[in-house]
């Protein structure tokens, strides 16, 4: 009779190994500790984890949350077997919307999910996490790891994660002092991000490449490897400028919706962004997928950060002074355009010039 009879089934039957995932936990630990900073150094295994906002600096404190995954860019990932950046990216797209704010991202939390856990795979996966929380300056305090057979298919995954962020009460962004005439700078990306990746992974099919063919708008690189190029993180640079220069108005993280979904959500409705798409620098990548797919410009800035994956707004005045300091902090910082009064019922991003794909 099989399985030892009626009552002789275990949990491992079922499809869950509890040893499998407690091997992860040790494989983890050094990284995890890896990304302490001041108010949290407790270790990973507790019930929740911990963190003292008075041992981080802050006297009145106001907390700022955000959560976001990674969407189908890990279906790449997958399909590439190569699992060691998705995590940068789901940091990213957390502490990005953070910093965005005025915040300073201070803890993160990740959730696991798969159908069958291998270790290796899953300490890949949590290495990448604690390299973007590094990035990001904010410590890796929990997280969840959930073995679901029947819910997932062999190999498959998702991430979500879960930032918190402070900022001292009256310092957040947007300041309410927007006006015509402020000047809009843009951060340039590493790439894709993790946005977009459903149109991606169509064009890729259409294009007949594999994962491992050498990537058309890469030198040196697989399609799979120069598509999983992770997202940029901008906190530690951002923070920099927004404390030494007190020159930042506002700033926008441009991730799915691009331009006319993301910048309209920091202005209030008086003004508009007149972005002049010649001066965006724009990568390969987006060329390649817009001849490939056959997508339009429109399409592309719907969908796409194009290559720009932040944008600030900044008084005139203070326009050397806060690119001085991204630039000095590695950034590459390209005059956007500048904000105009807004037509009643007009779009909050207007377009002059050509994206130059």
């Amino acid at each position: 009779m099989s399985n030892a009879g009626k009552n002789g089934l275990t949990y491992s039957d079922a499809g869950v190994d509890i040893d499998a995932g407690n091997l992860m936990v040790e494989k983890i630990k050094p990284a995890v500790r890896s990304t302490r900073r001041p108010g949290a150094d407790g270790e990973i295994g507790g019930f929740g984890g911990l963190f003292d906002l008075k041992a981080a600096g802050f006297t009145d404190p106001v907390l700022v949350a955000a959560n976001d995954g990674v969407g189908t860019k890990l279906k790449i990932a997958i399909d590439a077997n190569r699992h060691d950046t998705v995590g940068i990216d789901l940091v990213a797209m957390c502490v990005n919307d953070l910093v965005v704010q005025g915040a300073e991202p201070l803890f993160f939390l990740d959730y696991f999910a798969t159908g069958k856990l291998d270790p290796e795979q899953g300490a890949a996966i949590v290495l990448g996490i604690a390299d973007g929380c590094r990035q990001a300056g904010c410590a890796l305090i929990g997280g969840e790891t959930a073995e679901m057979p029947g819910m997932y298919r062999d190999g498959d995954y998702d991430l979500a994660g879960f930032a918190v962020g402070a900022a001292e009460r009256g310092q957040l962004l947007p300041s309410g002092d927007l006006a015509e005439g402020d000047v809009i700078l843009g951060l340039t990306s590493s790439g894709v991000h993790s946005n977009g990746f459903s149109l991606v992974r169509k064009i890729v099919s259409l294009s007949g490449l594999a994962w491992d063919a050498p990537a058309p708008f890469a030198d040196g690189k697989t399609l799979g490897e120069a598509l999983l190029t992770p997202t940029r993180i901008y906190v530690k640079p951002l923070l920099k400028a927004i404390r030494e220069t007190a020159g930042i108005k506002a700033l926008a993280h441009i991730t799915g919706g691009g331009f006319p979904d993301n910048i309209p959500r920091v202005l209030p409705d008086t003004l508009a962004a007149e972005i002049d798409l010649g001066s965006i620098p724009v990568p390969p990548v987006f060329s390649w997928l817009s001849a490939t797919g056959g997508v339009a410009a429109n399409e592309m800035l719907r969908t796409f950060n194009c290559g720009v994956g932040m944008i600030a707004v900044v008084a005139a005045e203070n326009v050397a002074a806060v690119t001085d300091v991204l630039a000095g902090e590695g950034e590459v910082v390209v005059p956007l355009g500048r904000i105009v009064a807004r037509a009643e019922g007009g779009a909050g991003t207007l377009y002059k010039g050509t994206l130059g794909l």
